[in-house]
């Protein structure tokens, strides 16, 4: 028979071993891991009672907490693909998951749904968390689910289009929570903040370490830092996770800045570039705190970090492979760089996901064959081209120099241009629009939009569209009104024209 490999087994797991030890904690909340489990079982009678099956895509649309947690793992139990939904998308990016997901099933509840501007397209079956049963736990076991079996699609914005998704496999969850549970010594006795969204896969991260350790989760839900920090200090928190905008804004408060945090003994920073006044700021503020500086893509999950003791002599560097995985830096023509040589990064192991959803041309790009492999390799085995140079040390260290293509990277996200550029259409103000990044030290780069307007169109009623239409990390910092486009020869837009 074969091994059940099913990633909802990291929880039940955990809650056979322990299962009074506190799960989630929100606020004056907590569950415990059998009540997490009884919940989870919850979501998957009503999934299987609503007709969902193994392979059914899922939608979640919950705000991060208890209930996202229970909807994934039981997603995951009755053998469905989890697709979480930012809580702060509006109608028009719900309608694109669902539909190119075809998610038939979405777990929600009222209240989040009648905060949209308008209603849903293409009529999901909606199970309310709110209305279900007090969960029972009858002994229900996550169904045999085989390593390669898509556990999630995880969906994050391209240089171009529509957020696209990315194939997550149940192997792939479990080697990248082991994995950072092994480096950053997550026991059981840990208290991991949860500041980030579920849908982001380092806001994953947190609650799949947390179930793998028998750690508990505490949620933290207000976007203002002075409260992030109070959570901190009054849930005794053990590990603090954030992103580099994140970050300054904590840094910006005196809380974290000025007040020593005894308990806190790990912090570590990723989806981005943490700039180094950050890097040393952070050191100074909690001198006794192990800083992990961390790399990672959608398609491979976790790929890097620098180990604390390297951080006050590598600041800037983005550390060497997790276990169990191997980075290359290649060339154009797939030959290795030489030492602090700038190429791309090229990511072997387990945590390699399975490609994209419903794209076979866009995975044969980034998914190719190891250009590198090693003897004993399998032929057939894929490596994940990620768009991003870097390069590497004499000591074998890496760092990283730039994005490929031009995506923009703002509070957290990862933007694509014409996601925004479709919308600024969309009002019927415009006639043309070009949108890319600039520099912001708070958070990391602000969208800016460059418009000619219509004959008759508004740029008051554009912002009043972008405000309904746009979630706030989509919306344009500035739009810049154009009598003109500049243009290349090829008709496209002159992008460094614009930025000059």
């Amino acid at each position: 028979m074969a091994r059940n490999c099913n990633a909802a087994l990291l929880v039940w797991r955990t809650a056979h071993r322990g299962g009074a030890r506190p799960a989630i904690v929100e606020r004056d909340v907590v569950t415990d891991y059998a009540g997490l489990v009884r919940r989870a079982t919850a979501v998957a009678k009503a999934l299987a009672a609503a007709g969902a099956g193994p392979d059914s895509p899922v939608a979640i649309f919950l705000e991060r907490g208890c209930d996202a947690a229970a909807a994934f793992f039981g997603t995951l139990a009755m053998g469905g693909i989890a697709v979480f939904i930012n809580e702060g998308l509006r109608s028009r990016q719900i309608d694109h998951i669902l539909g190119h997901s075809g998610a038939r099933y979405l777990i929600t509840t009222a209240e989040l749904l009648v905060r949209q501007p308008r209603g849903l397209h293409g009529d999901p079956h909606v199970i309310d968390v709110a209305t279900l049963p007090v969960p029972v736990d009858d002994g229900l076991i996550p169904v045999t689910r085989l390593g390669n079996d898509v556990a999630q699609i995880i969906y994050t914005s391209g240089s171009t289009g529509q957020p696209k998704g990315v194939t997550v496999s149940h192997a792939n969850l479990d080697a990248a929570a082991h994995a950072v549970v092994g480096y950053l010594g997550i026991s059981g006795s840990d208290r991991i903040a949860s500041l980030l969204p579920f849908s982001f896969v380092y806001g994953l991260s947190q609650l799949l370490c947390a179930v793998t350790a028998g750690a508990a989760l505490v949620v933290e839900r207000s976007p203002l830092p002075q409260q992030a920090i109070a959570t901190v200090r009054d849930q005794d928190v053990t590990i603090l996770a954030a992103v580099p905008a994140l970050w300054m804004r904590l840094l910006a408060t005196g809380g974290l800045r000025d007040t020593l945090l005894p308990v806190l003994r790990v912090m570590t920073n990723a989806g981005g570039h943490l700039p180094l006044e950050a890097v040393r700021g952070l050191r100074a503020a909690q001198p006794h705190v192990r800083l992990f500086l961390m790399y990672g893509l959608t398609e491979a999950l976790r790929s890097t970090y620098l180990p604390p003791e390297e951080v006050d002599r590598r600041p800037d560097s983005i550390g060497r492979a997790i276990p169990g995985a191997e980075i290359y830096v290649v060339r154009d023509d797939g030959t290795p760089a030489a030492p602090d040589e700038v190429g791309e990064l090229v990511q072997r192991g387990p945590t390699v996901t399975l490609g994209y959803w419903k794209d076979p041309q866009l995975t044969a790009r980034v998914f190719r064959p190891n250009p590198l492999r090693p003897a004993g390799a399998p032929d057939a085995e894929r490596v994940v081209h990620s768009g991003d140079l870097v390069r590497r040390d004499a000591d074998g260290f890496l760092y990283f120099v730039s994005r490929k293509d031009r995506i923009i990277k703002t509070m957290g996200f990862r933007v694509g241009p014409d996601e925004v550029a479709d919308v600024l259409y969309a009002s019927g103000e415009v006639a043309e629009a070009a949108v890319m990044g600039e520099p912001d030290p708070m958070w990391g780069e602000r969208i800016v939009a460059h418009v000619v307007l219509a004959a008759e169109g508004s740029l008051e009623r554009l912002k009043v569209y972008c405000g309904r239409e746009l979630p706030r990390h989509l919306q344009p910092a500035r739009i810049e009104v154009r009598d003109a486009m500049p243009l290349l020869p090829s008709g496209k837009h002159d992008v460094a024209a614009l930025k000059a």
